[in-house]
């Protein structure tokens, strides 16, 4: 686990540093490999082209792993991986670009870059939270908790599951895209609900934790089905109550760029939170 968390602050600290890599993560190669499968259909064509990568990427990180020099080369291979599974661009770079718009037309391009569904986004403070907790999940949290449960092949299934359910423009079959929508879905649940308690502690505990319950309460959806949908409400009542408490010296919850501005220092901590359970984690099991 420690180097996982080594590779994880070095990944992060390039991803912050270079914006440029945005450019360099490309995905034309598993467009070319989900076009190649197309005489499959329905969850097995999902499987397919799901597991050949992640395997590979499995079977090559055990070999570096292997190898001497104190895990030197599977570090540096984590870290590759790591920062072409994050982004494709900071959340923060499309926050601040929202929020330093000159002009309505490039907050407009703005909005329309932090966006993650085919319905555009409105100017519209509840909608801009929710898309932006949600574009932070499926950017970083998703990516960094695989990632320490299972590794760089972790890293790289939940990326290319978030691409292969949302990405509507990849040709997918009925029954595949239903199938990979499902576990793209089931991929979120788990760190949504992590962001969430995070969110909890660096944010008002209350509203939180009962904008969570009232969602379950009230939403219809079945708990056998494993929806991160409750992420938008619960970002929602904790940067209400940030901001409505006086957090970042603005008060006013209809303002986007004080709701923004707020989203970002959540954001912000819940990964400080993150980090430090985990080092917490490797000191225990140094000292224990």
């Amino acid at each position: 686990m420690a180097l996982r968390l080594l590779a994880v602050l070095i990944a992060l600290v390039i991803a912050w540093s270079v914006p440029q890599l945005a450019r360099w993560r490309d995905e034309r190669w598993f467009r070319s490999w989900v076009s190649r499968l197309g005489d499959t259909s329905g969850a097995g064509r999902v499987a397919i082209i799901l597991l050949v990568p992640v395997v590979a990427c499995a079977i090559i990180a055990g070999i570096l792993r292997a190898l001497p020099f104190f895990d030197v080369a599977w570090l540096l291979f984590a870290v590759v991986v790591l920062v072409y599974c994050l982004g494709p661009r900071e959340i923060e770079s499309d926050i601040d670009a929202i929020t330093r718009a000159t002009d309505t037309l490039r907050r407009d391009e703005a909005v329309a870059a932090l966006q993650s569904g085919a319905d555009p986004l409105p100017w519209f403070a509840p909608a801009l939270v929710e898309a932006t907790f949600f574009a932070a999940l499926r950017r970083r949290f998703g990516v960094l908790l695989w990632f320490f449960l299972l590794g760089p092949a972790g890293a790289l299934g939940y990326r290319l599951a978030q691409n292969l359910g949302r990405d509507a423009s990849l040709a997918l079959d009925a029954d595949a895209r239903s199938a990979a929508q499902r576990l793209a879905d089931a991929l979120d649940w788990i760190p949504a609900h992590l962001m969430v308690f995070a969110m909890a502690l660096v944010s008002d505990f209350d509203a939180v934790m009962g904008a969570w319950r009232h969602w379950h309460h009230q939403s219809g959806s079945p708990r056998s089905r494993l929806d991160p949908d409750f992420l938008g409400a619960v970002a929602r009542a904790g940067v209400d109550a940030d901001v409505e408490a006086g957090d970042g010296y603005a008060q006013d919850v209809s303002d986007p760029i004080a709701e923004l501005e707020d989203a970002r220092r959540v954001i912000r901590r819940v990964l400080v939170v993150w980090l430090t359970v985990v080092a917490v984690i490797v000191l225990a099991a140094w000292f224990a």
